[in-house]
């Protein structure tokens, strides 16, 4: 966020000034916007109120804004001495591709406001748990001889046949390099699933809680969600049947190793029981499996997807939770005629990822620093994860509940008391740390989403001191 230069020699009221003017004219603060209270910027920017006064009074003789009693500064229809620029804000909340939910935006503008939050709510590794070391190696000791054109829309081949042998090898998939379709992360897999295999007005079945009710992508593509309740044991093949009577579901969304949220691990009978109900009614899963191998102390079960002997599941995976979020490498195995369509969808949206990550990639996969570095990371989460449940135990024992996660980067808790997300949020940002409110995943209020893994080992205790005070103070207003 930017901030006025204090050794400049302009006033701070000026470089405000300025940086307003500047902004409204270049259209990032297009006609009719509400610019923030004069408190509420000067905290923002580290100034006295009375420096955002004198701006303000800047701005507002150059005819650029104007004030009204009770309703605040915005910006004038039509700017002094300028053309009119469009207005924005109609276009804006056009579209068909929704915004983020309210909770997630507000907590990525916490992020970006440049405040020293402790972050609880990412749920993606601190650098210090990615193979940065590995990467550098890899990069200095192996020349890079790839073209630098447009690359194949289903991805970098040699990538591809080396996932085939990793998840041969670590998941018990068997798969081509013909039957995988490269992408930018696990998130752009699921868009092209809702974009290009399923039509507006389609049901889908999704767990409940589920991290797929955190990404308003469903819904612009007009598709309608269905809950499924997660027992100690997973989904329940019953409610799959009755939702398909119901509703005629096109397919089911699961995540059956270390669910996101839960930290749920789908027992080996129900795995069965969902795959062959699947199959008899005809509709496809949807395996998201990013967790696996963060298990902690034994390997998690097998997916899915190892199980399949019919084509019915549509296996996604990504390096994101087991490497680095910045690679932006992700994956789905599915039938060659899936994706040969995703594959031309994906040449139309962007002409494939970039090389780079691609063959960083494929050398990282194929690399004997791999498994050690696995071994390091399980080592550090569990570590992380032990820590924050002692912390929680000792500050809040009384008040919330949970169960401890075998694998992934995140902790389920339960508040004990009845309690508004909303209330909750904005103390944990007063207080300065962050966290999901379990509403965010479709659940009912009283659930928190810790992560484990975004945050430095150091801030952990911190971070669930300031939880607590949030807590403290969101229960007295019921009191």
């Amino acid at each position: 966020m930017w901030k006025p230069d204090r050794d400049s020699k302009q006033p701070l009221y000026q470089q405000i000034a300025d940086y307003l003017e500047q902004r409204i004219t270049l259209g990032e603060l297009p006609p009719g916007s509400l610019l923030p209270s004069e408190r509420k910027l000067a905290e923002q920017l580290g100034v006295n109120r009375s420096t955002v006064v004198q701006a303000y009074e800047i701005i507002r003789a150059s005819g650029m804004v104007e004030s009204m009693a009770g309703s605040g500064t915005r910006v004038c229809g039509h700017k002094w001495g300028m053309d009119p620029a469009p207005d924005w804000s109609h276009y804006v909340e056009g579209g068909t591709f929704l915004p983020n939910l309210p909770f997630m935006r507000r907590i990525r503008e916490s992020v970006q406001s440049g405040e020293p939050f402790i972050n609880l709510a990412n749920g993606e590794l601190a650098p210090e748990l990615s193979p940065n070391k590995e990467i550098r190696t890899l990069m200095m000791t192996r020349p890079f001889n790839e073209p630098l054109g447009y690359g194949d829309p289903q991805g970098y081949v040699p990538l591809r046949m080396t996932i085939t042998s990793f998840l041969h090898e670590q998941r018990g998939i068997p798969a081509t390099d013909e039957s995988i379709l490269i992408t930018s992360g696990s998130q752009q897999s699921l868009y092209l699933i809702t974009q290009c295999l399923l039509s507006p007005g389609d049901a889908i079945a999704i767990e409940n809680p589920s991290y797929c009710y955190s990404l308003p992508m469903f819904q612009s593509a007009g598709i309608r969600l269905f809950g499924l309740t997660i027992d100690e044991h997973g989904v329940n093949p019953d409610d799959i049947r009755a939702l398909y009577k119901q509703h005629r579901i096109r397919m089911v969304f699961l995540n059956p190793n270390y669910q996101n949220p839960t930290g749920m691990v789908m027992n080996p009978i129900r795995r069965a029981e969902v795959l062959n109900c699947c199959e008899q009614l005809g509709i496809p899963i949807v395996e998201d499996d990013p967790f696996s191998l963060t298990s902690f102390d034994e390997d998690a079960p097998p997916p899915l997807k190892a199980m399949d002997r019919n084509g019915s599941v549509l296996y996604i995976g990504s390096l994101s939770k087991v490497a680095a979020s910045g690679l932006r490498i992700g994956w789905m195995v599915a039938p060659q005629s899936v994706i040969r369509r995703l594959s031309d969808a994906r040449q139309q949206m962007d002409f494939g990822l970039s090389i780079f990550p691609q063959w960083i990639a494929a050398h990282l996969l194929e690399s004997s620093a791999l498994n050690p570095h696995l071994e390091r990371l399980r080592d550090s989460l569990r570590l992380r994860r032990d820590l924050m449940a002692e912390v929680l135990y000792s500050k809040l024992g009384g008040e919330v509940s949970f169960q401890l996660p075998k694998g992934g980067l995140n902790l389920w808790c339960k508040i004990n008391e009845e309690i508004k997300d909303y209330r909750l949020l904005n103390n944990g940002i007063k207080n300065g740390v962050l966290f999901i409110p379990g509403s965010v995943f479709g659940t009912e209020p009283g659930f928190v989403r810790f992560s484990y893994a975004r945050s430095s080992i150091e801030e952990i205790e911190p971070g669930i001191d300031k939880f607590a005070q949030a807590l403290r103070d969101t229960l007295s207003i019921k009191k």
